[in-house]
């Protein structure tokens, strides 16, 4: 069973609540640029084990998700699971057609489920981006781009290598297999 979702992540900063002395408001200064990267993210779970996996790609900044990339990160995430695929995923239009794409060009591996029109509680993948957009990398200000890519695949990386983490992502959409 493999959930996929995107989202997207600002140069700007996602400013929220802090701490200071009384009398001196924080400042925060930030590029005023709204360059942006797209990040596609997988959560794996097989229905015979409780062990959980995370596959991610950081699309070139100032992208949109588009057909081609659904595909290929698809076929990435099958090519390192090897197994049939049961996809579970929203209808943004880019994975209807990449959903479209590979059935006409006959993979007997994949399976897909749609969620409902609205429901992002029922995707535990929207768990990731809410704890790293509003937890982890509020008032974050990168210098540039690059910094953002880097501090973004960091933290995906600690998400991947922490089964604890990756097991609250999938409990918080209340899910049962």
């Amino acid at each position: 069973m493999v959930f996929i979702d995107e989202s997207g992540f600002l140069l700007q900063p996602l400013r929220r609540r802090v701490w200071a002395e009384r009398g001196h408001t924080p400042v925060q200064h930030a590029w005023d640029r709204h360059d942006r990267i797209t990040a596609m993210a997988a959560l794996c779970r097989a229905p015979w084990a409780s062990r959980l996996g995370l596959y991610y790609d950081l699309l070139d900044h100032n992208t949109n998700t588009r057909t081609g990339d659904v595909v290929r990160f698809l076929r990435y995430v099958h090519d390192h699971l090897r197994r049939p695929l049961l996809l579970v995923c929203d209808r943004l239009s880019a994975h209807r057609s990449a959903v479209r794409h590979l059935l006409e060009t006959d993979c007997a591996w994949l399976r897909v489920e749609w969620l409902p029109g609205y429901a992002p509680d029922l995707d535990p993948v929207e768990s990731i981006w809410n704890q790293s957009k509003y937890g982890d990398l509020a008032n974050c200000i990168p210098n540039d781009i690059l910094e953002l890519h880097e501090t973004l695949d960091q933290l995906l990386r600690e998400y991947r290598d922490d089964p604890a983490r990756l097991h609250s992502f999938f409990e918080a959409a209340q899910l049962t297999v």
